[in-house]
């Protein structure tokens, strides 16, 4: 079952934990790729220093601050995507980072999933996704609950990738994994 745009409109940090063993499905053509979510990352609010909304609102970071529910997609190091759905209510910039999936149906062969920038060249995710809808219809990508169970007890918890520059956000256990 398709999450709806209610499923997104709480605390990030609660959705970043919710989506492992959910799966992500896109859609290209009449193909449609999945795999179940298996890392992720929480970017909560203005003040979080390793959010790209601690800067303000932007024409980059205008979806953050918008509905929950949409696609927040960037480019870094000029070369990579990165996948984002945007949490919590209008006006309050907060997401969650897709950081690795493992490939379940649709893919050609084995591929490598663990890490964004692999996630989005193998799902063909860019810029043109960015701020569309990840709930209703037509989409081209969205989240599936299939009714898969996880326990408390399997999620990870560690420090976010990347963030060094973050100062105190540099610490917080805001990356979920299983």
């Amino acid at each position: 079952m398709k999450l709806n745009q209610n499923f997104y409109n709480q605390s990030t940090l609660k959705i970043a934990q919710q989506l492992l063993g959910k799966f992500l499905v896109r859609k290209i053509g009449n193909k449609l790729i999945s795999g179940e979510i298996i890392e992720t990352e929480a970017y909560v609010g203005p003040n979080d220093k390793a959010s790209h909304a601690s800067k303000g609102k932007t024409p980059r970071t205008a979806v953050m601050f918008g509905e929950p529910g949409f696609w927040y997609i960037y480019l870094i190091y000029g070369m990579y995507y990165c996948l984002n759905i945007v949490t919590e209510p209008k006006d309050y910039p907060a997401a969650v980072l897709i950081r690795a999936i493992k490939p379940i149906s649709g893919f050609k062969q084995k591929i490598k999933t663990d890490g964004p920038g692999k996630l989005c060249r193998e799902l063909k995710i860019d810029k043109t996704l960015n701020d569309l809808p990840a709930f209703g219809s037509p989409t081209k990508l969205w989240i599936e609950d299939r009714g898969l169970k996880i326990k408390p007890s399997q999620i990870k918890k560690s420090p976010r990738v990347g963030v060094d520059y973050a100062g105190e956000y540099k610490n917080k256990l805001w990356r979920f994994y299983l």
